[in-house]
């Protein structure tokens, strides 16, 4: 076990390193052909993933975690669908309705439209 801790930094970089690597080999390969861009170095590429991955977010394996762990999607998948239909009806009269102005949501009536449809 200690010498996973060990590793675990080391082969962070080696994958940041690699990941750096084919950044650099296809901005190298595409963008100087496609828009007249200049080629990149190694630390350039490095830098751009790097910048990537803190603008686009999810940095670490950590992400899929917090994804699982949203307190809101949790509190809806332990509602019964009545409370589902009150939450959606409250949400109706502040304003959120649907696209054409509906004033509550009825599962019923969706049903209905949905068999007649087929």
């Amino acid at each position: 076990m200690k010498k996973l801790r060990f590793l675990m930094p080391i082969g962070f970089l080696f994958v940041i390193a690699g990941f750096g690597a084919i950044v650099m080999l296809l901005w190298n390969w595409l963008m100087p052909t496609l828009f007249g861009l200049i080629a990149i170095n190694f630390w350039q590429a490095t830098g751009l993933f790097v910048l990537a991955r803190i603008l686009i977010g999810n940095i670490g394996p950590g992400h899929r975690k917090m994804m699982k762990m949203d307190p809101i999607r949790e509190k809806w998948m332990k509602m019964t669908p009545e409370q589902r239909e009150e939450f959606i009806n409250k949400r109706h009269r502040f304003g959120f309705g649907g696209p054409f102005g509906r004033d509550s949501f009825d599962r019923t009536e969706h049903e209905e439209q949905a068999r007649e449809s087929e």
